[in-house]
């Protein structure tokens, strides 16, 4: 059902308190804006749009989420908002889910987005959120599915991989790995399948029939999914380690040993690689080395990458920002009244939001 005369446009608003090299600067900043545009100009920053989504009263903003074009959020009662990244508009608004039931993170296939909610594989169209089709599946499913140009993958709580013909939905084959350990995430092109488990296998076969290519072992399950760079895979092990493994032959290239155990993937960019650690900060890798750049002891999440500098969020509400090449931090600013984040690897542009709807795009200012 679509309720898109719920989303209103509307300004937003904050104090602020900026610190450089020590010192700060405390101001009242205009109460319109999630986040002080004046404080955001000192330091290089500017609004690109700003959007109060309609969040009702009894419902919270839940997620904010990164999908292609896309930015989706998803409220606390699962009304799911997709907006477009550039300018902040409202595509489509629908319930996702009924009340209370998980809604994972969608992935998207070309226009196609394909979620799993419940034992239903449900496929959407990314431009309007139309259900193209829905499949009543006979298992549940661990982590989000995987598509290339004729399968669709689908890791199964019967430790199996199962592989579907995506012109009917046909089981083909099904795969497990030796030890019987649990899929935890799966990607797919027309020339591969690489998949992960919880007891820290990491295997690549092909796509079409279940013959494995090669297997690298980590003495940890895999936290979070794995992640696909050019021609390497970077992910995160229980084993308290971050690896970096080439996807043509599973060989190790290099890994890096973090202050405690993963329970999120790594965040790779151009040249950085960044871990989350629980109780322990954000910690960066050089992607090339594999060694330490630096760490942001309360750093909760990498908010965006711009230029050679890391945009951090923190337990203390506040955004770090990072320089790579000197791995000095080079100012602070009050993200006071930010709950919600997405993490984007893809551009510079943050996004950030608060339990009321309301969300911000931000991005450097171009020197002209």
């Amino acid at each position: 059902m679509f309720e898109t005369s719920r989303l209103s446009h509307a300004f937003l608003g904050s104090l602020f308190v900026l610190c450089v090299a020590g010192s700060c600067v405390r101001g009242q900043a205009d109460s319109r804006h999630l986040v002080s545009p004046e404080l955001l100009r000192q330091v290089g920053l500017e609004i690109v749009w700003d959007n109060e989504l309609p969040i009702r009263k009894a419902e919270k903003l839940k997620k904010l989420q990164i999908v292609g074009k896309r930015v989706y959020a998803l409220s606390s009662r699962n009304y799911l908002m997709s907006l477009d990244r550039k300018t902040g508009k409202n595509v489509f608004s629908k319930y996702a889910a009924p009340v209370g039931q998980p809604v994972a993170e969608p992935v998207l296939y070309e226009d196609e987005l394909i979620s799993v909610l419940g034992n239903r594989l449900v496929e959407m169209s990314e431009r309007t959120g139309e259900k193209l089709r829905v499949v009543q599946l006979e298992y549940g499913i661990t982590c989000p599915p995987a598509r290339n140009k004729q399968f669709l993958y689908l890791s199964g709580v019967d430790r199996r991989l199962h592989v579907l013909k995506e012109s009917n939905r046909v089981q083909v084959f099904e795969v497990a790995a030796d030890n019987n350990s649990m899929i935890n995430s799966i990607i797919a092109a027309d020339d591969f399948v690489v998949f992960g488990t919880d007891a820290g296998n990491v295997i690549r076969m092909q796509p079409d029939k279940p013959v494995r290519l090669w297997q690298f072992d980590a003495a940890g399950g895999i936290a979070g999914r794995l992640v696909l760079d050019g021609a390497s895979l970077f992910f995160a092990s229980r084993d308290t380690n971050v690896y970096r493994v080439g996807l043509e032959n599973g060989k190790l290239a290099w890994k890096y040993q973090v202050a405690g155990i993963p329970k999120k993937a790594p965040r790779v960019t151009k040249a950085v690689v960044y871990q989350y650690i629980r109780k322990k900060g954000v910690t960066a890798i050089d992607k090339r080395r594999g060694v330490l750049l630096w760490t942001v002891p309360d750093g909760l999440e990498l908010l965006a990458e711009a230029k050679g500098k890391a945009y951090v969020m923190t337990e203390n509400k506040t955004l770090v920002v990072m320089d790579n090449a000197t791995a000095k931090r080079q100012y602070s600013i009050p993200f006071e009244q930010v709950s919600r984040y997405a993490c984007n690897t893809v551009d510079s542009k943050i996004y950030v939001g608060d339990d009321r709807g309301r969300i911000a795009c931000i991005q450097a200012i171009e020197r002209k």
